[in-house]
């Protein structure tokens, strides 16, 4: 360690403060400069990755702010992502999703709200079922947006089944992350690898950590996306300081679920 590094770590100690924190609210910034980037790809990226947060006012409060966004897989991905973190916290927000201009985006709200048990979301579903709303829009609408947007998305009742078959049991206060995990497999570059990382998430095998912790170099970006996500759903709190040069990541999608779960790993206990 260099003089400068010690003072810089002497002074940050006698302020009371841990070296991580500084760290921590890069994390933060980088989250919340994807949330305003120009990109949709980018700001919808950022809605999957708060699916691995912990649930409280500083995640809710990005999360209502993105409904508001004007790309429509945007908002898709911020219902997705409230319907992981479930909890009564979310409900007012999908219930302002219900109202959406888009209806891919009020049928998708209505689907979680169902799900969590909300009367609304059924009698939205009932509506649909008898004609009185539309679950999809016009064809000349939907055509112009998948021209832009070519996303190949897999069904959600798909990656349900596939993370509680490995086993994944929900922890109360911490997102899902299955936003996360179905933004990486709809992107048709991603590898067979980063599936089997994904599916694997909740493996207890002594050879995962090894596995994940190689996943973290690799040369493809949705497998080093993967490997950041299963560090914080699994977790493996070890490898926290292995994110760090993630958070420099060419791809937006590994660097936004890196700093996800460098969060997530510093304000659980269970991860601690």
């Amino acid at each position: 360690m260099n003089i400068w590094a010690a003072v810089m770590l002497a002074t940050m100690l006698s302020a009371g403060q841990s070296p991580e924190v500084p760290t921590t609210k890069r994390c933060w910034n980088l989250l919340d400069e994807a949330i305003h980037d120009k990109n949709p790809d980018v700001r919808k990226d950022a809605a999957e990755s708060v699916s691995l947060l912990p649930v409280n006012q500083q995640v809710l409060s990005r999360l209502e702010s993105m409904l508001h966004d004007p790309d429509v897989t945007v908002r898709k991905a911020v219902v997705s992502t409230l319907g992981d973190v479930k909890g009564k916290r979310t409900i007012p927000l999908l219930k302002q999703a219900l109202s959406d201009p888009v209806p891919e985006v009020r049928f998708t709200a209505a689907k979680v709200l169902y799900h969590l048990q909300d009367p609304e979301g059924e009698q939205f579903l009932l509506a649909v079922v008898e004609g009185e709303s539309k679950a999809a829009s016009g064809y000349l609408s939907s055509k112009e947006r998948t021209a832009f947007r070519m996303l190949h998305t897999p069904t959600k009742l798909f990656m349900f089944a596939a993370v509680q078959a490995a086993g994944f049991v929900p922890v109360p206060g911490l997102g899902m992350g299955i936003s996360s995990a179905q933004g990486i497999l709809a992107n048709p570059d991603s590898s067979a690898r980063a599936s089997a990382l994904l599916l694997l998430a909740h493996s207890q095998d002594a050879a995962l950590g090894d596995a994940v912790a190689s996943a973290l170099g690799a040369k493809q970006w949705s497998e080093r996306a993967a490997a950041a996500h299963v560090v914080a759903t699994h977790p493996f709190p070890n490898l926290r300081p292995r994110l760090i040069p993630l958070l420099d990541d060419k791809k937006w999608a590994v660097r936004l679920r890196s700093a996800a779960a460098y969060i997530r790993l510093g304000e659980t206990p269970a991860a601690k």
